[in-house]
Order: C-alpha cells, then structure tokens, then sequence
C-alpha cells in the first residue's frame, strides 16, 4: 500500500522567549492523500498557519521549537522522508518544486522590485533548470491558465500595477509553476471580493483535480469549506477538536466549537436577528439547529396587506456628484485623462437608516463613502448633510461637524496610532473639540465607552498591538462612538475578521444603533452581511449606481444582472 502524501503525527510546536513557552500547536495529527482537498478550519490563534508553515519548516528557530511529533511527506508513495528532520539543502529542493504554497497577503509575498513574470520565471528556472525563453513562455501559459488577462502584457508588471485578485492569481500561477504534489493555500481568498472568491476557489478546484495534487486549504470560513473540500479538520487552540468528511461535519457536527462557527455565518440568519457567537455554543451549551444552519436564509413573506407610506425627510442628499482622478497628465502636469471613481451618482440617506454599500474592489465605494464624509473634495456636484453643501463651508465650520460624522475603517491596526494607549486613543477627539475639558471625567467617559463596546475599563493603558483583531475594531468603534455622532461610515469594516468575530461587531453595531439611534453607510464587498445588517442596499459598478432598494428586495429579487452576479457568488456553505 502507497504511503500518504502527507502524514502529520503527533506535532507539537512550542515558541520560546524570555517570558514563557507558548504551545501554538498540541499533538495534533493529520493525513493528506493525493488528489484530495483537507480543509484545516479555525479561527485566528488557532494554529492553522504554524501548522502549514511546520510543513515547508518556515517558522525561525528560535523562537519555534518542534517538541514532539514527525511530518511525514511521499512524492511517489515510496519511502517517505520526515520533513523535521531534512537539512536546509534538501528543504530548498523540496519548497516550490514538490510542496508550493498560497500566502493570504500577496502584496507582501511578492517582491515589489521584481516583475510579476519574473518572480514566476524564477522559480521554473530555478527547480527545473530551464532556459529563460522557455521559462518566459511557460510563465505566460500559467498567466493564461490562471485566466489573467493580457498575460503577455502582465508579465511586464509590477506587483503594485495588478489589483488583489490578479495578484493572488499570480502565486497561484507561481505555486503552480513547477506542479507540485501537495499545495498549501493559507487564506488565499479572505479579503477578496465574492467574484473574484468564487473564480479562485474553482481554479485551484480545476487545477488540483487535473494535477491530481494534494491541497491543503487553510480558512475561518466553512462557507468556503463546503465549497472546495473533501474532508476538514477544525482546529481550536492549538488542537484538532473534530475531523471528517464535509458533509458529515456540517450536517452532524459533535464540538461545540464546530457548531459555533456553523451557526454564527449572516449568511443563515434573517435580518437583524441576533447572531449567536462561539461562546454560546461552547460556554452555555445552545442548541445545535442543523437543519437551520445549514441552509441560508429565506426570503421573508410578503404580507398582501397594502403598505402604509410614510414619508421620510432626507437626512444626507447627493446629488449629480462625480470624483475624478487624473490617470494620464500631459509633460507640463495637465491631466489628460481620468479616472472616474464616482460617475454622477445620485440617492438620499434617511435618518436612522443603515444603508449597505456594495461592490467589487474599485468600484467606487471607498471613495464614495469618504465623500460623504468631507475627506475627498468632489470634481462636480454636491453632499447635502442635514440641508448643508459640505463643499460650500470653510474649514472652521467642517471641522466643528466632524464630531457628528465619523467613520470605522476596514483595517483597525493602522487606524491606531502604536504609541498611543486606547485610553488615549478614545479621549483624543473628546479633547480636539473640547467636550470635556478634565481629563478625570475624559477618562470617566472612556471607560463608559469601553464598557460600551464590551472591553474592560483595565484596558485603558494598554498599546494596540496587545489586543485581537475584533479586539481592535471594537476599539476604533468606541473612538467614533466618543462624540456622539450622528452619521458614521463603516468601510469594510468586518471584512477581515474571523466568523464569530464578525457575528460579535455586528451585533454590536445593531445594539448601539437601536440606543443611540445614528445613521449608518456600511460598504462591504459581502452581499450576505450587507443583506444582514441593512434597511436598504445600493450597488455600485465602476463609479455608478446598478440597483439600490430594499435589503431583502435586492437581495432575494435582484433586477440587475450584475447584482444576481454577486449573489450567484457568495459562499452559501450548503452540502448538496
């Protein structure tokens, strides 16, 4: 009988520093045979990646120190040999040739002084010792296989010149390049967009079943998992809790933990229900509904009883409003071409209200959303914020509105100033605006705030870096939240964090809308927490409006073709 692909037994990988040992991953053991798909599921902290990175041995030493265990790996099913113990000769003969991997962050796994073709060209000519003319050509077949267009003009580009989705498109092509046996992709889809998701899933898919490779695919989000694998593994704090079959693992799930990350996806809840979070599931023991969450939500019955109209006053009005950025100028700095980011787009926003924004990376959003806000200046066209033209007030009036319009950014680590502790962090703006002059009741309020936002009031002198990603978002949430504002933009502002985590802020921004009543912009490039979260829904195209209505009439009844595209491409997480 050929031995596995791959066999992990008993690993245990500890980080040693001066103030402890940390065990990432304990005991765990795992199995990947060819032409097979293992999904490894959990959340960030979990040990997903240190598992995947133990495999290549591209953890530093120190600090990571493998303690126990073997990782067994077989080209050809003959003898394996244990990667643990392999010299670093033999690990560079093995990395990218036999076992290639799929970073989460392509910006930053591809060398920004180096053409994406050649960083590709690179590594054919590196492991199967080919000429560069044959290398060129095989680099520009991978680009056409991974469906990027223009690949003969791509592989003159620099990695800044592509957006994410090509750029993932181009390790892909790398880690395809010399056809390995076994591929890791460690979150190669988190922060892309649904479309762009949903055709990279299928790629690996086509390539993995045409290679007969073994993938390992690293995730938090079992909506993806039910779309490309065959068997999962949910690792929770460094140990596998449960392992089997796909199917068998969404229909009958037997971990608390597992159920948790079942039930808390938006995608299976009806709007503004309260999302339930992982520690319901492992801390009090919730029911586990599988014939809920397994399914995505339905459309809600339409009452045939005539509606009552009610007339809304518009709280922010647009009107005719176009932002354009020069893309081509002339040798003497005369733009000679744009960039139409905005495209004479037109709607209201009523009080109260939680409009999602959606659409694909590029499509306007961001800077729609920072429009609103007075951060962008408009090329024609105006904002009206309670019956007042932003783009007709001088500087001392906009910077009095600033504290009743605010905004949440997708990337809390970078919103927050490192030197600053969040106690100082959240009191910055009350001292700006001069709302509370003694710093004894500043820091009265922001312990409030904290609370607010379910952090503890001890939090108060710590540094951001010592926080979780939810930890921080909630943060940021409490820093917009300090001056009472009246409008706030959320942009993207859960698209980077775990499941569960997600299911925590939504629900908190439900809660703290309810009782402080605020008007919200939620742009996401996810329909199904757009759909979740919001009373109406407009999508953007290129600069301009294709659909805007009601969440569910947009969501379940869309008019558009390209919104029934989005919706046709988020992850339902349903087993057929």
């Amino acid at each position: 009988m050929p031995a596995p692909l791959l066999q992990i037994n008993n690993l245990q990988v500890d980080f040693v520093t001066d103030i402890g040992t940390t065990t990432a991953v304990k005991d765990i053991s795992l199995t990947v045979n060819r032409g097979e798909i293992v999904a490894i599921v959990g959340e960030s902290g979990s040990g997903k990646s240190v598992t995947s990175l133990s495999i290549l041995q591209l953890l530093p030493k120190p600090p990571a120190r493998y303690t126990n265990g073997e990782i067994l790996f077989s080209v050809d099913g003959d003898e394996p040999v244990n990667l643990l113990t392999q010299t670093p000769g033999q690990l560079r003969a093995i990395r990218g040739n036999h076992i290639a991997m799929i970073f989460q962050e392509p910006m930053t796994s591809l060398n920004p002084v180096f053409t994406c073709g050649h960083q590709v060209q690179e590594a054919l000519r590196l492991h199967l010792k080919t000429g560069k003319k044959e290398a060129t050509q095989k680099t520009i077949d991978l680009f056409r296989q991974v469906q990027l267009p223009n690949p003969e003009q791509l592989f003159r580009r620099y990695p800044h010149q592509l957006s994410g989705g090509q750029k993932q498109r181009v390790m892909i092509a790398m880690a395809m390049s010399c056809e390995p046996s076994l591929l890791i992709c460690d979150e190669p889809t988190t922060a892309l967009d649904v479309t762009v998701q949903k055709t990279i899933l299928q790629l690996i898919k086509e390539l993995q079943q045409t290679k007969q490779m073994g993938v390992i695919f690293i995730t938090h989000d079992l909506g993806v998992v039910a779309e490309v694998a065959d068997r999962a593994v949910v690792m929770y704090r460094g140990e596998i809790v449960e392992a089997g079959p796909v199917a068998d693992l969404f229909s009958n799930p037997q971990h608390p933990y597992t159920k948790g990350l079942l039930a808390c996806r938006p995608v299976l809840h009806p709007k503004g229900e309260r999302l339930p979070i992982v520690s319901d599931f492992l801390e009090h023991n919730r029911p586990f509904e599988a014939a809920r969450y397994i399914q995505s939500a339905v459309p809600p019955i339409v009452s045939d009883e005539p509606e009552t109209t009610v007339v809304k006053r518009p709280f922010i009005q647009v009107s005719r409003l176009n932002v354009w950025f020069p893309s081509k100028k002339s040798l003497l700095g005369k733009p000679l071409e744009y960039v139409k980011a905005i495209d004479n787009v037109r709607f209201e926003i009523y009080k109260g209200e939680t409009l999602g924004l959606v659409g694909e990376s590029g499509c306007g959003k961001t800077t729609l959303g920072r429009t609103l806000l007075g951060l962008i200046p408009p090329t024609s066209g105006s904002v009206y914020y309670d019956g007042t033209d932003l783009s007709k007030i001088d500087a001392a009036t906009m910077k009095d509105m600033r504290k009743d319009i605010q905004i949440i950014f997708q990337d809390p680590y970078s919103s927050l100033n490192p030197r600053l502790t969040i106690g100082s962090a959240i009191a910055e703006p009350l001292k700006v605006h001069n709302i509370i002059a003694n710093s004894g009741q500043r820091k009265d309020r922001v312990v409030e705030l904290l609370e607010k936002v379910n952090l503890k009031a001890e939090h108060f002198h710590r540094y951001p870096h010592e926080f979780s990603g939810g930890q921080r978002q909630r943060i940021v949430i409490a820093r917009a939240l300090a001056l009472n504002p009246e409008f706030i933009v959320c942009d993207e502002s859960v698209s980077a964090l775990d499941v569960s985590v997600q299911a925590q802020v939504l629900n908190l921004l439900n809660d703290l809308k309810a009782e402080m009543g605020f008007t919200i912009v939620f742009i996401s490039h996810d329909l199904s927490v757009v759909r979740y979260i919001s009373d109406r829904i407009m999508v953007m195209n290129k600069g301009k409006i294709e659909e805007i209505g009601d969440a569910e009439q947009v969501y379940f009844h869309p008019q558009k073709e390209y919104t029934k595209q989005l919706i046709a491409s988020i992850p339902k997480g349903i087993i057929a």
